[in-house]
């Protein structure tokens, strides 16, 4: 995990879309189109495989750090504009339907940061992540949560926001 006093807002980039358009409308000025057709295609065929082999292979080819023994659920969605900025660390599990983002589109900018899922990590199913944030090893997040904010080692996340509960929980 980085410094314990920053946040996942410390670790976005910002880029300005001046102009009567929100900053979607700007996206081929942020990624050029055909990185983000292959993207697509392989992020696609990544989330329809049945093989942690191939996915693995596929998400490493468009920039994606996967260590070993990583596992990808089925339908399990990486960024598809910056898929180069997630690492997701030995023997973790991004489970079934679950997104990484690392960008956002606002109105007036849009913003970048890196997604880093420690060392058996585990994202449940349904869960989104985003931008800038860090899981910590062996931490967990419930199942359909949105992690807006770091997930500490050994720490379990739940929610809507998602919090960090007490074991007890």
């Amino acid at each position: 995990m980085s410094d314990s006093t920053s946040s996942r807002h410390d670790r976005l980039t910002r880029y300005p879309t001046p102009g009567r358009a929100n900053s979607l409308w700007h996206w081929p000025d942020a990624r050029h189109p055909l990185r983000i057709v292959v993207n697509y295609i392989a992020i696609v065929l990544a989330r329809h495989s049945p093989s942690l082999r191939v996915k693995n292979r596929l998400l490493r080819a468009v920039g994606v750090t996967v260590g070993t023994g990583v596992s990808w659920g089925l339908e399990s969605t990486p960024d598809v504009f910056w898929p180069d900025l997630i690492t997701v660390e030995d023997d973790a599990i991004i489970g079934y339907d679950a997104t990484l983002l690392c960008h956002e589109f606002l109105q007036e900018e849009y913003r970048t940061g890196p997604v880093r899922v420690g060392k058996r990590a585990m994202i449940g199913a349904g869960a989104v992540v985003l931008p800038g944030v860090e899981i910590g090893a062996d931490a967990r997040v419930a199942a359909n949560s949105l992690v807006r904010e770091d997930v500490p080692s050994g720490a379990t996340a739940v929610g809507v926001p998602a919090e960090v509960r007490d074991h007890d929980d």
